[in-house]
């Protein structure tokens, strides 16, 4: 889960150590505002549309982008705790001219629509924290499926290739929980900073994930691996033991929640380094 605190000890101790600036984030003003993504070479073009998905529960809203003509892989990206916003929307456009048909969601809906976040990424953590809470299991898995089965509806979106999910923060758990609600449909999982992937429980996302026929990539935060150090041996050795494919990294001067554009602790090498890696893993999972 996200930690205040934590991202205030991380722009003080990257500001110093020249690999973010105040600037780069404290301009930042309204909503989500990011600051622009490296352009996509190659790019195609694309179509966008805010659309609105029925589930048993509710109406959830989402962002829907793809490649302008044929089709390509489906990919649902869970967002971070503060949701669907211009920085996801970017970012899954980014995907989206890479060759995917991409859907970020509002995993909130129940409770909130969007904006959840009202000042986006600049918006204090605890108020935003009994949302999360109320994603329970139950929650997180009825609603990947209801929302690959949505994407599986879309012309654009190619049924003979498996899809895709990824994961931020709280968004890694879930992905791994949409790989093991629908096992058969998911053939590649990301999670980026992910918050709760190992637990002691035995429905941990970890334990859940490991029965899937999924590739994996988790990036993981430096700082998250000083607090649990050996988290990462344990995804290593459970994956390993599945015989699933699991890129298991910690980001080396990456602090937690370093991917999103307008994140307080936004590192653009590292991000780069991650989106690299992903579009390595859905090119061979997804292909």
């Amino acid at each position: 889960m996200c930690d205040q605190d934590h991202f205030e000890k991380d722009l003080l101790e990257f500001e110093a150590k020249g690999m973010v600036t105040r600037k780069q984030f404290g301009v930042m003003l309204g909503a989500g505002v990011a600051m622009m993504l490296p352009q996509v070479a190659n790019a195609v073009t694309v179509t966008e549309s805010d659309v609105m998905i029925k589930t048993p529960e509710g109406t959830a809203e989402g962002y829907f982008v793809h490649p302008a003509s044929g089709t390509a892989p489906g990919v649902l990206v869970w967002p971070d705790i503060f949701g669907l916003r211009p920085a996801k929307r970017q970012m899954a456009k980014r995907l989206a001219e890479s060759g995917y048909s991409v859907l970020v969601v509002n995993p909130f809906y129940r409770v909130k629509k969007v904006p959840v976040a009202a000042n986006g990424a600049m918006t204090p953590i605890p108020d935003l924290i009994p949302l999360a809470q109320g994603l329970t299991e139950t929650i997180q898995m009825a609603d990947a499926k209801s929302f690959i089965g949505w994407l599986d509806q879309q012309a654009s979106v190619a049924k003979n290739k498996k899809i895709g999910t990824q994961g931020y923060c709280m968004g890694g758990p879930i992905a791994f929980r949409t790989s093991a609600a629908m096992p058969d449909r998911v053939g590649a999982v990301a999670s980026f900073h992910g918050g709760g992937l190992v637990t002691p429980a035995p429905n941990s996302p970890h334990l859940q994930a490991s029965k899937t026929k999924a590739q994996f990539l988790i990036a993981v935060a430096a700082n998250d691996d000083e607090k649990s150090p050996n988290e990462k041996n344990v995804l290593k050795e459970t994956f390993s033991n599945a015989m699933l494919a699991a890129e298991i990294e910690v980001y080396t001067g990456a602090a937690h929640g370093w991917c999103p554009p307008d994140s307080r602790v936004y590192n653009e090498p590292m991000a780069e380094k991650a989106w690299t890696r992903l579009l390595a893993l859905y090119g061979k999972a997804l292909a």
